[in-house]
């Protein structure tokens, strides 16, 4: 089992990475569950089926435990779920004393912790992740639900109490999800570390070569890459901004698309080629973007995504995107691996780009 900790201003909690972790839930959190009232288990439907009675059982060792399951995807980060995550937490009896575990993808941890940050002020909750994609959504304390406006645009920063990342629930993950996952783990290693992106791109060449026991060394150093930022930068003024690469554009792919059409991961492999086509033209910089396309295409991304959409739906998208201001669109960019910078576009220069996607000329010069 691999192990460590993410700290921010205020408090710190653990993250537990390996196989079998569900199984020692009850001792690896004895400090946060010696005091608490009873839990709340929020899942979606699938994984319910798959590892909820398993969990509910494991906790139900050491306090009383109900489960509560919303329907799988994207969807059901919605006013609607919270609100009827928020009737179960009051007829199940939840109080201050309560606990909240967040098993599943993205969409849970999101919805659960935000369940969790609002429901009596704030209660304690806990990331059960079950997907590679969640490996970024559960470190870091965003949580939230969407608006038909937009992705992400009603939340809450409410840091967990505890990660248990149990890698045999990956087994069950359909390529799709492995695709969408390791996408963030990119994103981490462009923004950061250059040394770890070469060695992705020497060892991971297909979606296969991401199922490989190495999973869980990927895990924690892209973890620990989000950990090393949170730390700086817990509330998003600064530095932690940069953990957007590819989330400007990939948001506006996920809306226009209708939510759940596309994964997460892929929209944001198309919004991280993007900008760096943005960032070749602004700066001049070395992206060799055929390359980048070839590698993300041999893992199966899709990387013809914005040439499905208009340039001006686009844009009006990510003018709606919570990291917009005043209007104003702002993308992460890369100068080279290790060398992300914020930076407000000029729309022309956006619509440009974007409307050459979609007469089909994809392969950039």
């Amino acid at each position: 089992m691999e192990q460590l900790t993410v700290k921010t201003a205020d408090t710190s909690y653990p993250v537990y990475i390996g196989k079998g972790v569900l199984n020692k839930a009850p001792e690896l959190l004895h400090t946060l569950l010696e005091d608490k009232s009873r839990a709340l288990i929020i899942t979606d439907t699938n994984v319910g089926e798959l590892y909820g009675t398993k969990l509910k059982n494991i906790l139900g060792r050491v306090l009383p435990v109900s489960i509560t399951a919303v329907p799988d995807g994207e969807a059901s980060k919605s006013m609607s779920s919270y609100e009827k995550l928020l009737s179960v937490c009051i007829e199940e009896g939840l109080d201050r004393q309560s606990v909240i575990f967040a098993l599943g993808g993205g969409v849970i941890g999101d919805l659960a912790g935000f369940t969790a940050a609002t429901y009596m002020r704030g209660i304690p909750f806990v990331q059960v992740p079950t997907t590679l994609l969640a490996h970024d959504s559960s470190v870091g304390g965003k949580t939230g639900i969407n608006h038909s406006l937009g992705k992400n645009l009603i939340g809450a920063f409410h840091q967990p109490s505890a990660v248990l990342y149990d890698t045999d629930t990956l087994s069950t993950l359909p390529d799709k999800e492995w695709r969408s996952g390791f996408a963030e783990m990119i994103k981490h290693a462009y923004i950061q570390d250059p040394e770890f992106l070469m060695w992705l791109k020497k060892n991971v060449r297909t979606t296969e070569d991401i199922k490989k026991d190495t999973i869980r060394q990927f895990l924690k150093r892209s973890i620990a890459i989000k950990a090393d930022i949170v730390k700086e930068d817990e509330k998003e003024s600064g530095i932690r901004a940069f953990l957007n690469f590819g989330h400007t554009l990939g948001h506006s792919i996920e809306k226009s698309s209708g939510y759940g059409q596309i994964t997460h991961g892929e929209a944001v492999a198309a919004g991280m080629l993007f900008a760096m086509r943005l960032s070749n033209e602004i700066w001049i910089s070395s992206w060799d973007i055929n390359q980048e396309r070839d590698w993300f295409k041999s893992l199966g991304y899709p990387i013809e995504a914005p040439s499905h959409y208009s340039a001006q739906l686009l844009i009006d998208a990510m003018k709606k995107d919570k990291k917009a201001s005043a209007g104003k669109i702002k993308f992460v960019l890369v100068k080279e691996p290790g060398r992300p910078l914020l930076n407000t576009i000029d729309e022309k220069l956006l619509f440009d780009l974007l409307a050459k996607e979609q007469r089909g000329n994809t392969v950039y010069d």
